[in-house]
């Protein structure tokens, strides 16, 4: 067998389509970069609004739980409170430490009575006499949320709302 160097062009494997393939190959070496690049911001847009909307469900879960414990508190303080409103709302603060007490703003009723109407620091002092065994109690709390991504807010104004409603024991 001769070697290498003395075989034909063709048995090397040089021939001008393999130069072709060769030279195609090394114009497309910047391409993933180039895609990445240009796919970079939608997926941190993407991110981001993931990250904002958990932290608006996270809130949303918060303030259910601590509407439902406000509420609980409410319908078993009859005769252990002068101010039903602010025993409730206290409860509320207390179930919710990381949501800001006074964005919260509450609306209470006892019984047919609205006690309180849509108030940051609700207080109903005098109002235990409307707090009647079978009587039904309800608190709703609001709390605003923020769902701008990057100055654009798909929604708008953004308020996340709990009620529950509860039979005074």
């Amino acid at each position: 067998m001769k070697p290498l160097s003395e075989r034909s062009p063709r048995a090397r494997g040089t021939r001008s389509g393999d130069r072709q393939a060769c030279g195609r190959a090394r114009g497309h070496q910047g391409q993933a970069a180039a895609e990445f690049a240009l796919s970079l911001p939608l997926l941190l847009i993407i991110l981001t609004a993931t990250l904002i909307i958990g932290v608006a469900l996270y809130n949303d879960l918060q303030l259910t739980f601590a509407t439902a414990a406000g509420g609980q508190l409410l319908s078993i303080s009859r005769g252990q409170t002068t101010d039903p409103c602010k025993t409730t709302s206290q409860a509320v603060y207390q179930a919710a430490p990381y949501l800001n007490p006074s964005n919260l703003k509450f609306t209470i009723v006892l019984g047919a009575n609205t006690v309180s109407a849509n108030s940051a620091q609700p207080s109903c002092s005098g109002s235990q006499q409307y707090l009647v065994q079978s009587q039904s109690a309800q608190v709703t709390a609001t709390y605003p949320c923020n769902l701008k991504i990057f100055g654009f807010s798909p929604v708008g104004n953004c308020a996340l709302t709990a009620r529950t409603t509860v039979l005074i024991q």
